[in-house]
């Protein structure tokens, strides 16, 4: 194994140093992060502005206004939040969940032995799922790997535990996923991350077009796998854990029957709470025609 980049084992270390301040404080900080972003209209804001103006045209500037703050103040504290837990052991990190709801929907999922495919959208806080779900059983996690290295080694610190690996979300990401499949275990994969062009396909998203990711759909036909939707949510003081009855037309015949089903399912979650998901995100950047307007520019 190589040595971590410099520059990861000192941001792990601030990591570790801010993660252990109280959690109420945490939030505080949080809050205080989406207040200066909004007022210094950083390129989160500008994007959140988008993403809103784009879901919510009906929106006087107002409402759209107080909608971009409030996704900020969600945004800055998730930002905190997950220092601590990455930076706390994952039994001190997992007192920050409060109740669990639908537990016995991925419980009678997990026992048809075909393992299980997690679908967590960016909703909540994310991080602290991951070592949710890696608890309950091995969970091998898709993600996409950044372009620094030092970045890539953080990553890989911050989220080390027990039953927990990482899988690149690369073209050769299909056969260890399936082989964890084939062993009855988790695999774990953000539904409404934007994949690259060859990648997925466009579906409706929000009522405009969005590059979608097939890789879901296609590990559910191949390995029979049931896809539970699994999300968390902040309540007032730590989170919720939601299990979604495992949702069939994911492993539809017709792949643009499966992407429509994951994301309207994904929407869903979203309009649950729209300050809790990441609209901070460019999901409509890629364009179905090379022609298109960009729709951030």
């Amino acid at each position: 194994m190589t040595k971590p980049h410099f520059l990861a084992l000192l941001l792990y270390a601030l990591t570790k140093l801010i993660g252990l301040l109280p959690f109420t404080l945490l939030r505080t900080l949080g809050k205080i992060l989406g207040f200066v972003s909004y007022h210094v209209n950083n390129r989160e804001t500008q994007v959140a502005r988008r993403n809103m103006q784009l879901i919510y045209p009906q929106d006087n500037v107002e409402v759209r206004e107080r909608r971009v703050q409030e996704i900020l103040s969600s945004t800055g504290q998730t930002a905190f939040e997950t220092m601590a837990a990455w930076s706390r052991p994952r039994t001190k990190a997992l007192k920050l969940i409060r109740n669990i709801h639908g537990l016995e929907h991925f419980q009678r999922a997990l026992e048809q032995g075909k393992g299980v495919i997690i679908a967590a959208p960016h909703y909540g806080n994310w991080e602290l799922l991951i070592h949710y779900v890696a608890n309950l059983a091995p969970l091998s996690l898709v993600y996409g790997v950044p372009k620094k290295k030092y970045f890539d080694d953080y990553l890989a610190m911050a989220r080390d535990g027990k039953n927990l690996l990482m899988v690149p979300g690369e073209a050769t990401a299909m056969r260890p996923l399936l082989r964890a499949l084939r062993k009855g275990e988790l695999v774990g994969i953000t539904p409404d991350q934007q994949p690259k062009i060859g990648g997925g396909e466009f579906a409706a998203f929000h009522g405009h077009q969005a590059l979608t990711l097939t890789l879901i759909a296609k590990l559910a036909q191949r390995s029979g796998a049931p896809v539970v939707f699994t999300y968390s949510e902040r309540n007032g003081t730590g989170y919720d854990v939601f299990f979604d009855s495992p949702d069939l037309l994911m492993a539809h015949e017709d792949i643009h029957t499966a992407l429509d089903a994951m994301n309207n399912h994904v929407q869903a979650i979203a309009e649950r709470d729209y300050r809790q998901y990441q609209w901070t995100y460019k999901r409509f950047s890629i364009r179905p025609n090379s022609n298109d307007k960009n729709l951030y520019s």
